[in-house]
């Protein structure tokens, strides 16, 4: 993964459930474009912290056996409002169902209890060495960063208050 949209995991059911905060910056980069006079996180970034809190909990729910959890598809995406500089955005994802090399989620991001983007996601999990054995070191090291990247995500002793607006 390139880049995080999430900051912070602050509830985790593996096989149910996740929710996942990404507190919006006016330091965030693409906002010097998006737009320009009127700062608001791009519809498709919010869809990607959808995706990303989905990727967590189809990880953590089966102990990181796949090194690749990617979008297969999103379906029925609705969006409410603009998320703004200083606003929080409070992702939930939740597994309706669970096959063998995909995951079917409900997704919802929501500022202050309101509903500002939901949709349905399929993600896709599976390991590079399916494709081509050689890549079984590829996969244990992703699998090993995607472990430390979770420990610094999802921290449950450590209490989160999140005031959003």
């Amino acid at each position: 993964m390139r880049f995080s949209l999430i900051d912070r995991i602050i509830e985790l059911e593996p096989g149910h459930r996740i929710t996942a905060i990404k507190a919006l910056a006016m330091a965030e980069e693409y906002l010097a474009d998006h737009f320009p006079h009127f700062p608001v996180m791009p519809g498709v970034l919010m869809l990607e912290a959808m995706t990303q809190a989905g990727a967590w909990l189809v990880r953590a729910s089966e102990d990181f056996v796949h090194s690749m959890v990617v979008l297969r598809q999103a379906s029925n995406v609705k969006y409410a409002q603009f998320l703004e500089p200083g606003q929080t955005l409070s992702v939930t994802a939740e597994i309706l169902k669970s096959g063998e090399k995909e995951t079917k989620l409900k997704a919802s991001g929501t500022v202050g209890g309101r509903i500002i983007v939901n949709a349905r996601l399929t993600l896709a999990r599976y390991n590079l060495a399916d494709l081509d054995p050689h890549n079984e070191a590829v996969d244990t090291a992703t699998r090993g960063e995607l472990r430390s990247q979770f420990a610094l995500l999802y921290q449950p002793h450590i209490e989160i208050s999140v005031t959003a607006t």
